[in-house]
């Protein structure tokens, strides 16, 4: 996942932020209103940084109301969120996962609201690019078109992390097309330097394949493969480069031999360790590492020779269509879009949806910002490949797995892709 999703944790209620938490029901002082807020990020990250700040905007602009957060772990809440916003036990507002396998399924079910009355009385629609749009709205649970049933509040992307310390020793310059990419790997394998750190057991693989796909991909692949605008060919050059070209870079050395069994969590390890020169990651994992690693210099730059690359806007504000509290739930994402808490997301090491740059102090940050950006202005923005239908990442981790271990063919493993992506077209009243 985009998101992803990578070793977001949920923390102890008192400690994810500065305010007062109180079981449901009411304050010692009757008149207190209480807005019910779940949301799934760890308190020191980019985001819990930003929320906590936006929370205490909130409550000074609005005597009287305060806002009672419950943290939720992601892989549980997209699992049950469902069913328990079909439920009457449903928070007022909610951070949750883009795309048609999650916020779109949730829309076509009917338990969200439609905010798009809000987006254009707000200015939301006026703020928002048009890339970071197209998850925002959904028709029959895919998104790019129709109702507005979310509003991003961070942007992300996928890049390549890497090691200059590693580079300078090998004379390796940061390359700038695709065969460059591989002309350094080659250095580094003989060498006897594994170039990439890579997580097969877990979402970070999907990453590396798919950025494979889009550099064979034209943006029509996009349309049709995210947002269901025509057919997909599952042996098409543009998945059928991602699956040959991965199980070459397997036997060239280029991965690790432990890379199919390894975590997202061990990837980040092996790369904030030094041991390896390179790491394809999403932006996320920009904040972990600029607190972790103390070793080396590093540096990001985009995946040479690709005109598109994954990302989008990222953590959607959601409003349950059952919640008691709406117009201070828009209230609340009003709040989460102001500069001074957009600002605050990019110094913190997020990615800020919305953001003048210049305000970010640490340059690597604002490089990070500044290539969001640019992706978003340009129409670069691919999406993440779990994102086409419900249960995806499960399919697409295994597959990518069974790709990295050598246990199917690049064939075998497109077949095992392409039947549930169409199970699920065929299954759907469009």
């Amino acid at each position: 996942m985009g998101r992803s999703k990578s070793g977001i944790l949920a923390a102890a209620l008192a400690a994810l932020l500065p305010m007062t938490l109180a079981a449901c029901g009411k304050d010692a002082d009757d008149d207190t209103q209480r807005v019910l807020l779940w949301h799934y990020e760890a308190p020191d990250s980019a985001l819990g940084t930003a929320w906590a700040e936006a929370i205490k905007q909130f409550e000074a602009s609005h005597p009287g109301v305060k806002v009672e957060v419950e943290s939720r772990e992601f892989g549980q809440l997209v699992q049950n969120a469902g069913e328990i916003l079909n439920s009457e036990d449903v928070p007022d507002l909610m951070e949750y996962a883009p795309g048609n396998h999650t916020t779109g399924l949730l829309a076509r079910q009917g338990l969200l609201t439609d905010l798009g009355a809000e987006a254009d009385a707000r200015g939301w629609s006026q703020m928002l690019g048009p890339g970071v749009q197209v998850s925002s709205r959904y028709e029959n649970g895919v998104m790019g078109s129709g109702a507005w049933y979310g509003v991003p509040n961070d942007g992300e992307y996928v890049t390549v992390y890497y090691n200059k310390g590693l580079f300078d020793r090998h004379r390796v310059a940061v390359p700038k097309t695709y065969e460059q990419f591989t002309a350094a790997m080659d250095t580094f394998v003989r060498a006897k330097v594994t170039p990439l750190s890579v997580a097969g057991a877990e979402y970070p693989a999907q990453h590396v394949f798919y950025l494979l796909a889009l550099a064979r991909a034209h943006p029509s692949f996009v349309d049709d493969f995210q947002l269901h605008q025509g057919p997909v060919d599952f042996r098409g050059p543009e998945l059928t480069f991602a699956a040959t070209t991965l199980a070459d870079w397997v036997k060239k050395g280029y991965l690790g031999k432990d890379s199919a069994t390894a975590t997202a969590e061990e990837m980040i390890a092996g790369f904030v360790s030094g041991r390896f020169p390179m790491m394809i990651a999403a932006s996320r994992v920009f904040g972990r590492l600029a607190k972790e690693i103390s070793g080396f210099e590093w540096g990001t730059f985009l995946f040479p020779g690709n005109t598109l690359h994954p990302g989008a806007g990222g953590n959607l504000w959601v409003v349950p269509a059952k919640a008691k509290n709406k117009d201070l739930a828009y209230d609340f994402i009003d709040v989460t879009m102001q500069p001074q808490v957009q600002n605050l997301i990019g110094n913190s090491g997020g990615v800020p949806v919305l953001v003048d740059t210049g305000s970010i102090n640490d340059q690597k940050a604002r490089e990070l910002a500044d290539a969001f950006n640019t992706l978003n202005t340009t129409g670069a923005l691919a999406f993440y490949p779990d994102w086409p239908v419900p249960g995806y990442d499960q399919v697409l981790t295994a597959a990518v797995q069974d790709l990295i271990s050598g246990r199917k063919s690049p064939q075998q493993v497109l077949d095992d892709l392409a039947k549930p992506y169409q199970e699920h077209l065929d299954s759907v009243d469009r």
